[in-house]
């Protein structure tokens, strides 16, 4: 959870043979909270690449997800099982529009997303085809929403505290239920999932301890703990009917925070991160200790910049959601 504020196959490169001249760069996917009624439009408007990418999630799903997404209202499109395939469809129309003025997957060392956004990323790099992957977007939204009843699960915000330190509240708070550390987003933000109590808890015990604010979310569900299995268990089965191919770059896991190619690891990843934390914070450190000092973030918004930042500051952030960004993002590429 970002807190607010295809069919091609490639074959598969290990980091140690990316020419130099692209080892500083790194492609990142944006996760559920970036997304915004009209994101993707202008792009699908100036690129037919962009457009083909949004009719293949629409007839991959069924129904006109694109109409939801530049003409519907804020509340459906923010519905966990509308979210996550429309922001990776965003997401890959906005690397469809690069690959358009001539960029390419293989201009990043690495690709990673946060949470959904590692399925765009996979989706970006030719793992994933667009269509399985809308499908399985929506059957990992669909399943993380039913996982958990409304209401009997939470997530924090603890701000001003390290990991170390809300892992401690986290243990606290539990008293028997369910509170993990659920996303280290950056050094200043660290979110908490679990029982409503227990998160509750968990934000007075944050406030005591130190935390500048600890702010409840505005989610349906606790994603990223414990009581996400029943979820985990339908993605296990889910992607066991999938083809999924070694990614064209490779992708820097989420639960693992170090690049993974094999398809079969990544299939096993991709099923424990719907339980497992996003370790955002070192997954950047990661790529910069690889030489990454340049991110570009493709598709809507612009909260993985703004997390990339407070990581570290000597790396350049390019958000890529429009049309006028990818010439942006282009121009600073030469």
């Amino acid at each position: 959870m970002l807190v607010p504020r295809g069919l091609s196959v490639y074959t598969a490169r290990q980091p140690d043979v990316i020419q130099e001249a692209s080892m500083t760069r790194a492609f990142v996917f944006p996760g559920q909270g970036a997304q915004t009624i009209g994101m993707g439009k202008a792009l699908a408007e100036a690129y037919p690449a962009a457009q083909a990418v949004f009719n293949e999630v629409d007839e991959a799903l069924g129904e006109k997800l694109s109409a939801l997404i530049w003409e519907g209202d804020i509340s459906d499109l923010t519905l966990t099982q509308n979210a996550q395939p429309a922001l990776m469809a965003t997401s890959i129309a906005a690397m469809r529009a690069l690959e358009a003025e001539g960029a390419s997957i293989t201009d990043a060392a690495f690709v990673a997303g946060h949470s959904l956004g590692e399925y765009s990323a996979l989706a970006a790099a030719g793992a994933l085809s667009v269509a399985d992957t809308a499908r399985l977007l929506r059957t990992r939204g669909q399943a993380m929403q039913s996982a958990v009843p409304v209401g009997e699960g939470a997530m924090a915000a603890v701000l001003g505290l390290d990991l170390d330190a809300v892992r401690a509240v986290a243990e606290e708070a539990a008293q028997g239920e369910v509170c993990q550390a659920a996303n280290d987003n950056d050094p200043t933000q660290v979110v908490v999932s679990g029982a409503k109590a227990a998160v509750e808890r968990a934000a007075v015990i944050a406030k005591e301890k130190g935390a500048k604010r600890a702010v409840m979310l505005p989610v349906s569900a606790p994603f990223h703990c414990a009581l996400m299995q029943p979820a985990a268990d339908v993605m296990a089965e889910a992607l066991a009917g999938v083809e999924i191919n070694a990614p064209a770059v490779p992708l820097v896991a989420n639960v693992r925070a170090e690049a993974v190619t094999d398809p079969d690891q990544i299939r096993s990843l991709l099923v424990e991160q719907v339980t497992g934390s996003v370790r955002w914070r070192e997954s950047v450190q990661y790529m910069v200790a690889q030489g990454v000092d340049s991110v570009w973030e493709i598709g809507a918004g612009k909260a993985l910049s703004g997390m990339i930042r407070k990581i570290d500051r000597a790396v350049a952030c390019q958000a890529v959601g429009s049309p006028d960004d990818v010439q942006a993002a282009l121009g600073a590429g030469q």
